[in-house]
C-alpha cells in the first residue's frame, strides 16, 4: 500500500477487479485460467458484484450476456484460448449488441507460460468486429475497464480487453476512483427484433454493425489513450500494451505512438505520426496485427523482420532488432540447477500414471496437473491438445484403428474440473456411437492447477458457500455408461487391477481415481503418517525412484560410507523420503519388493 490512501500496490489482474467494480459492474462470470484467474478471486471480494465460477468460458459469456441483456453491467473473464470456447456466442453478441454494457477479458500468454499455444487475441476482435482496448500496466487495466464499459453502453457494442500474462501479473501503483453510476434500468425489456438472431433479423443487425464500425473508427481517432509522444524523429515506433514499456526502456528519446485502442485503428492518427518520423517501426507481440493494418494503409514500415513473432518480447530484444544492439546487460546471467516441474509429493495423479506406464496403453491426456504425466520418469502422456479433447481422441483414434484392434491399448485421462468444462459431451459421443475407449476421470476435489478454485463438483461456490456437489459417477450412467469404477490412486495395485479390468471391456467404462489434492487445506492439516527407508534395508534397486515423487531421492555413497551405513555389498548409494516433503500419501511402500519403505512415524 502507499503512502496515499487513494493509492494501491496493485497487481493487473486486481486492477482488473477493482476496474469493474468502479464501472459498476453486478454480475461477472468466468473460466479460471492462467492468467485471469486472479481477475473474479479478487472482483467476488466487492461488496454488490454477483461473481460465479462458470462450467466453462462458452456459459461464463452467454451468463453475462444475458446480465447485459437485463439492463446490468456485465463482465466476462477467461484467459486466450478461453475465448476459442467462447467465440459462438461472442459472434452473435456482435449482432445482438447491449442493453447494459458488456466487457469481456482476454487474457493472452505469450511465451506460453501456462499453455498449449500461443494465439493473439487481436484477431478475434477484428473478426467479430469488436472494439479492442490493450493497457499497458495495472494503473491503464483500471481505467481502460472503464472506459471499455462506457464504449460498449455508448455504441451500443460488446468490448474486448486484451491482456497478456506480463500485465496480469505485473504489480504497480493504482488510483482509486469514483463508481459510475448505472445508466440503464435493470429488468426484463423485451425487444426480440434486436436479440432473436433469426435470419431475417441477423441481416438487419449484421448493417447495423457497419454502422457501428464507422463510428468507432471516427471515435479511434480521437480517443484520449491513442497517445502520441513526438521526441527524436529519426525512430518512430507505433506500440501497445507491454510492448510499450519495452521501448519506453529501450528507446526513451524517440517518438512514440502508443496505442490504447488496437481495433479499430486511428488510421488518420497513424498516418499523421508516420510522416513526422524518418523510419518507423511496429513492436508488437505475437502477429503482426498492427504492421499488416499500416503497412495496407501505404506506410513504409518495419516490424517482424527485425521484431520476433514468437515468444514474449523484453526491452534487449526491442533494442537488437531496431539497432543491432541489445544494450548492456544489467543482470548478470546465473547457471541455476534445472528445475523441470513435477506433480507435488503426495499429488494422486502420481500413482495413476505410474499404472498406466505399467499398462502400456495410449494416453489420450488433458489440461491439469496431470499433463505433467507427461514429463518423465512417468512418461506416460501421449497427446494433449485442450480442453477436453482427450475424450474425442481416444474416440477417434479407436475408430480409425478398429475396435478390436484398439481393445485395450487407448485411454482417455481427463480431470473433474475438466470434464465438466468440455468432457461431458465427448462421453456422450462415446457412449452414442458405440465406442469401446476407457475414459478416466482424476477427481481431485477442485480445479488444482489454476490455484484451486471451486468447480460444480467441489461442493463450493466462488464466494465459498455450501452448493450442489455434481455426482460425476451418477452423470457417467445418466449418459448410458453401465460400467463406472470409483478407486482411491493411493492404492497403486488395486488400482492397477481395476483399470486393467476395464480397460480390457469391450464397451464404454469409466474409472474415478477420487483423492484430495494433496495441497488443500483441509488434506494439510490432516495427520499423515511419516515414511522412511533404513540405509541398511534399501538394496538400491530404484524401483521407488519410478514414481518421481520430489520427497523420494538418490544419495550415492563411497563403499566405505556404504559400508559404514550398513548398506549392501558394492551398493553406490540409497534412496531417502524427506521428512519435510513426505505427506504420507502411501504410494511408495507397495513399489518395494524388499519392503524397506515403512511408517517412522504415526501421523500428528
Amino acid at each position: 500500500m502507499t503512502k496515499n490512501k487513494q493509492q494501491q500496490w496493485l497487481s493487473g489482474n486486481e486492477a482488473f477487479a477493482l476496474g469493474a467494480y468502479e464501472a459498476g459492474v453486478t454480475v461477472a462470470s468466468g473460466y479460471p485460467g492462467t492468467p485471469s484467474t486472479e481477475i473474479l478471486v479478487n472482483l467476488v471480494k466487492y461488496q454488490g458484484v454477483y461473481t460465479e465460477w462458470a462450467p466453462n468460458e462458452k456459459v461464463a459469456l452467454e451468463v453475462a450476456l444475458g446480465a447485459c441483456f437485463a439492463g446490468a453491467r456485465a463482465f466476462a473473464t477467461m484467459k486466450h484460448v478461453g475465448l476459442n470456447v467462447a467465440a459462438d456466442p461472442l459472434f452473435t453478441a456482435s449482432y445482438t449488441g447491449v442493453r447494459g454494457g458488456l466487457v469481456i477479458i482476454s487474457a493472452d500468454d505469450p511465451e506460453m507460460h501456462s499453455s498449449q499455444n500461443e494465439q493473439d487475441n487481436r484477431n478475434y476482435a477484428f473478426a467479430a468486429k469488436l472494439p479492442m482496448l490493450e493497457p499497458a500496466d495495472p494503473a491503464e487495466a483500471k481505467e481502460f475497464v472503464k472506459l471499455a464499459f462506457w464504449i460498449s453502453e455508448a455504441f451500443d457494442t460488446p468490448v474486448l480487453v486484451r491482456t497478456t500474462t506480463r500485465v496480469s501479473h505485473v504489480k504497480g501503483v493504482v488510483e482509486k476512483g469514483e463508481i459510475l453510476p448505472a445508466t440503464t434500468k435493470v429488468g426484463i425489456d423485451k425487444n426480440p427484433a434486436k436479440l432473436v438472431m433469426l435470419p431475417a433479423n441477423a441481416r438487419k443487425r449484421r448493417l447495423a454493425i457497419e454502422a457501428r464500425t464507422e463510428k468507432l473508427i471516427a471515435f479511434a481517432e480521437t480517443f484520449a489513450r491513442n497517445i502520441v509522444e513526438l521526441g527524436d524523429t529519426a525512430v518512430g515506433i507505433i506500440t501497445s500494451g507491454v510492448c510499450y514499456q519495452y521501448v519506453k526502456e529501450a528507446f526513451p528519446q524517440a517518438s512514440v505512438l502508443k496505442l490504447g485502442m488496437v481495433h479499430p485503428l486511428p488510421e488518420k492518427l497513424i498516418a499523421d505520426f508516420a510522416a513526422k518520423v524518418e523510419n518507423l517501426y511496429i513492436v508488437e507481440e505475437l502477429d503482426p496485427f498492427i504492421e499488416l493494418r499500416v503497412k495496407a494503409m501505404g506506410i513504409p514500415c518495419k516490424g517482424k523482420e527485425v521484431i520476433p513473432a514468437i515468444g514474449e518480447l523484453n526491452a534487449a530484444m526491442v533494442r537488437k532488432g531496431i539497432t543491432g544492439d541489445p544494450g548492456p546487460v544489467l543482470l548478470a546471467p546465473v547457471d541455476l540447477p534445472p528445475r523441470p516441474p513435477n506433480m507435488c509429493p503426495g499429488c494422486p495423479h502420481r500413482g495413476l500414471f505410474y499404472n498406466l506406464k505399467r499398462l502400456k496403453v495410449f494416453v489420450s491426456g488433458d489440461i491439469g496437473c496431470y499433463t505433467l504425466g507427461f514429463l518423465p520418469p512417468l512418461s506416460a502422456m501421449d497427446s494433449c491438445v485442450c480442453m477436453g479433447a482427450s475424450v474425442g481422441i481416444a474416440h477417434g483414434m479407436e475408430k480409425a484403428i478398429g475396435q478390436e484392434e484398439a481393445q485395450g491399448k487407448i485411454v482417455a485421462v481427463i480431470g473433474d474440473s475438466t470434464f465438466i468444462h468440455s468432457g461431458i459431451t465427448g462421453l456422450v459421443n462415446t457412449v452414442y456411437n458405440k465406442g469401446a475407449s476407457t475414459l478416466i476421470i482424476l477427481d481431485n476435489r477442485i480445479t488444482a492447477m489454476t490455484g484451486h478454485q471451486q468447480n460444480p463438483a467441489s461442493g463450493r461456490t466462488l464466494k465459498g458457500e455450501p452448493a450442489n456437489a455434481l455426482d460425476l459417477e451418477a452423470l457417467c450412467r445418466a449418459v448410458g455408461v453401465r460400467h463406472v469404477r470409483i478407486v482411491n490412486p493411493n492404492a497403486i495395485q488395486a488400482t492397477f487391477e481395476v483399470l486393467k479390468e476395464e480397460i480390457a471391456r469391450p464397451e464404454p467404462s469409466v474409472v474415478i481415481t477420487r483423492w484430495p489434492c494433496a495441497l488443500l487445506p483441509e488434506e494439510r492439516r490432516r495427520p499423515k503418517p511419516l515414511y522412511g527407508i533404513a540405509p541398511a534395508s534399501c538394496t538400491g534397486c530404484g524401483a521407488c525412484l519410478t514414481l518421481g515423487c520430489p520427497a523420494i531421492s538418490w544419495v550415492p555413497v563411497t563403499p566405505a560410507e556404504g559400508k559404514q551405513l550398513g548398506c549392501k555389498e558394492k551398493q553406490n548409494g540409497y534412496a531417502r523420503i524427506s521428512e519435510v516433503l513426505c505427506v504420507g500419501c502411501g504410494q511408495c511402500p507397495s513399489l518395494c519388493k524388499f519392503q524397506a519403505i515403512a511408517v517412522v512415524e504415526e501421523g500428528k
